[in-house]
């Protein structure tokens, strides 16, 4: 097979390739704790401030920061626009329903195949790590209060604040008043879908710059990560690794199969760029921009459909994160000796699977989640700090498949609705 030296996947890909051995290059004289100076004659330059503090983590941000940039409008006038061109009010309904039920389910399997596999593999047995200190488990909040905040009292701040949830809500209400209008709305309408455009061309300028950014994320993440735990808690690193990768093409692609008859190779090839830049910004949010533009550019997807599924997938689709409670729920268990029940592994289910909408939008969710899911278990949560060392290299991971998960439940969501251009979906060159 050939392969398109000039395509923007080859190029990201090449671009964390590089990264990564830059970054274990300027290990070997930069650390947290250790620096690198040059003398220069009139300055000495030092290479953790100049290099690796300064211009790669600057680089970095920057990149990530526009992406986020867009997030906000992105959804927001996205969801308008598809909302106001709903002919069928019971749409809503439908598609809310269904788009639940499903990212549900999907959190479901993947917890419980990791459970499955970690009992199996016992990736706990004969680990020698020594916790990280200065873990402190924030508390999640009250699951009434959850649905209490979904209704914006400030539809202003919660875009400031970037509320995905509330956003949303409000874009459907939004949308909903402007459909109503009839003739009344369609400047409204106009002028949307040429915002909607602009936000679109941006995200295409943004995606050009990607490599760069990708680069400097992956170069100052090598230069710092810590090796020697990835070492130590091997079993369990590898074991959420290949978890994650079955769940993201065995179960993801038996799913599209069985709804819609398309081709999962096909899906999982148009996916590569997506994945890419989920796993360089290790953000599903941040990627957002670039999952709605393959769900619907690549993977035929109408806007009507995608602009709902997509936005509330990188908002609960925690699949990646329950892997890694359900194998870290395990590790813990056998790390400090304690035997799990049968009723125990089945709370470990519920609890991560409805915590994976109890907790949507609240930052730091992943070890949020998992300190519930201990708790609920009677396992010591200061457990978690025998994990957080490789932590940061598995949230790249799972965000990948956490974006994979969006788009396959909108493709199963947008044929179930008739909104899914199967064209588009087999044209192996519908890159854009």
């Amino acid at each position: 097979m050939k392969i398109n030296t000039s395509s923007l996947t080859f190029k990201i890909f090449m671009a964390m390739v590089l990264g990564l051995f830059v970054g274990l290059l300027l290990r070997l004289g930069v650390s947290e704790t250790t620096d690198l100076v040059i003398p220069l004659g009139l300055f000495d330059f030092s290479v953790k401030a100049v290099i690796v503090d300064g211009f790669l983590h600057a680089g970095g941000q920057i990149f990530i920061n526009s992406l986020k940039m867009l997030v906000v409008p992105l959804v927001f006038v996205s969801l308008v626009c598809g909302t106001c061109s709903l002919s069928d009010p019971q749409k809503l309904g439908r598609l809310g329903g269904k788009s639940v039920l499903l990212y549900v389910a999907t959190t479901a399997i993947a917890i419980t195949i990791a459970l499955t596999m970690a009992i199996i593999l016992q990736p706990g047995v004969g680990i020698d790590a020594q916790p990280q200190s200065g873990f402190v488990a924030k508390e999640a909040p009250a699951l009434v209060d959850v649905f209490i905040n979904i209704m914006p009292t400030n539809p202003i701040s919660s875009m400031a604040k970037g509320n995905m949830l509330q956003i949303i809500v409000f874009a459907l209400l939004f949308g909903i008043a402007v459909a109503l209008l009839g003739k009344e709305g369609n400047r409204i309408v106009t002028f949307f879908e040429d915002i909607n455009k602009v936000i679109m061309k941006i995200v295409s300028i943004l995606m050009n710059l990607a490599p760069y950014g990708v680069f400097c994320l992956m170069a100052k993440l090598f230069t710092y990560i810590d090796l020697g735990a990835i070492g130590a808690l091997a079993k369990y690193f590898l074991l959420v690794v290949v978890v994650l990768i079955i769940h993201a093409t065995v179960t993801y692609s038996l799913i599209l199969k069985a709804f819609t008859g398309l081709s999962p190779v096909i899906f999982l090839t148009k996916m590569r760029e997506a994945a890419m830049f989920a796993f360089g910004t290790a953000s599903s949010s941040a990627t957002l921009p670039v999952t709605l533009n393959t769900a619907t550019k690549k993977l035929g997807a109408h806007n009507s459909t995608a602009s709902f599924t997509v936005p509330l997938g990188s908002t609960i689709n925690m699949d990646g994160t329950a892997i890694m409670q359900g194998v870290a729920t395990v590790f813990i268990a056998q790390f400090f000796a304690v035997d799990l029940t049968l009723n125990d592994y089945l709370m470990v289910v519920i609890t991560a699977t409805l915590a994976s909408i109890g907790t949507a939008g609240v930052p730091g969710v992943g070890l949020i989640m998992l300190a519930m899911v201990l708790q609920q278990v009677n396992l010591p949560v200061e457990g978690i700090a025998l994990i957080i060392g490789v932590d940061r290299l598995l949230d790249m991971i799972r965000t990948a498949v956490n974006v994979t998960g969006d788009c396959m439940v909108t493709c199963v969501i947008a044929k179930s609705e008739n909104e899914l251009d199967e064209t588009v979906f087999n044209d192996t060159s519908a890159t854009k």
